[in-house]
């Protein structure tokens, strides 16, 4: 069973940017292994809350300018 697992900031994309990016990643194993996967092929989108993540040591949060649109 194919399976992507997608982590990012909370708010990073709106709900139809979320489905197309599922519906781009199923696409892509389908393409890569054949139409018998798409019904096993399991994609998560994972929302971290603000302050949950960080890189080198620098704890993030995401601007509001930068927050998706729904």
């Amino acid at each position: 069973m194919p399976f992507a697992n997608f982590k990012m900031p909370q708010a990073a994309l709106s709900k139809a940017q979320k489905e197309d990016l599922i519906h781009r990643t199923t696409q892509m194993f389908v393409d890569i292994f054949g139409e018998g996967v798409r019904p096993y092929t399991m994609v998560l989108v994972e929302e971290v809350a603000d302050g949950g993540y960080g890189r080198a040591d620098e704890v993030f949060t995401v601007p509001d300018a930068y927050r998706a649109k729904e």
